[in-house]
């Protein structure tokens, strides 16, 4: 764990952590740190109806299959050798994020282009899960592509019933396109995702104290964006 994440969790109070019986089944999770494990595992340890806010970041070559360009670059190259997520995998992921939701409470969910366009309906049935809006990630650096360059990532905002805003999104100023870069020095991950969005988007969602999970980590930095706004965090990797 960096110096900055410690430091912050040195500040944190205890009795904002006194989550855990309210939230897991067994006694091996651990919040606020860097779990090694599948997170179905994780996500089935979870008790129903017990969980704020959920990130999930799916790793699926969905682009780099359909853009097969032939000269991927390090990003790219890196992403490849992640484990990959079918799509019967992703819909387990789904369903248990679903099952461990509070009621109104948000999946924010991360998908490529083709995802987008084609829909993900099939990730959705038997759940109590809808997209509620979305918000495009403007990364500020041009990237690959046939026709147009990319330089967007796209986050579905899905919410589980009943849907209602009032009362439960609480920041109502956040734009649906984001723009952050992220400098080359700070990247952990090939599939790093913005640290600022996604803190304003848990303050938005939970107040302090609330456990925000991500299943399937990466880089960590929902982790950091946690730490930052005084939530706690759960979550695990595969590697």
């Amino acid at each position: 764990m960096s110096e900055s994440i410690s430091s912050v969790l040195i500040k944190s109070s205890p009795a904002k952590l006194r989550t855990k019986s309210s939230i897991i089944k067994t006694k091996k999770l651990s919040f606020n740190s860097k779990l090694k494990m599948d997170g179905l595992d994780l996500l089935k340890s979870l008790k129903d109806n017990s969980v704020n806010a959920v990130f999930f970041d799916p790793q699926y070559r969905g682009v780099l299959d359909k853009m097969n360009y032939g000269n991927e670059g390090e990003r790219q190259i890196e992403r490849s050798k992640l484990p990959q997520m079918n799509e019967k995998k992703i819909t387990s992921f789904i369903k248990e994020i679903n099952r461990t939701l509070r009621d109104s409470s948000h999946l924010f969910l991360w998908v490529d282009k083709f995802h987008l366009c084609e829909g993900i309906t099939t990730w959705l049935k038997k759940t109590d899960l809808a997209i509620v809006d979305m918000v495009v990630w403007n990364k500020s650096k041009i990237g690959m592509g046939y026709r147009t360059r990319r330089s967007s990532e796209y986050l579905l905002i899905l919410q589980k019933t009943p849907i209602k805003s009032k009362g439960i999104w609480l920041i109502k100023n956040i734009p649906d396109v984001w723009t952050e870069k992220l400098e080359n020095k700070t990247k952990k991950h090939p599939h790093q995702k913005p640290l600022g969005l996604q803190k304003i988007l848990i303050e938005a969602v939970s107040n302090i104290g609330d456990v925000i999970v991500d299943p399937a980590a990466g880089s960590y930095s929902v982790l950091e964006a946690c730490l930052l706004s005084q939530r706690t965090f759960l979550g695990c990797d595969i590697r």
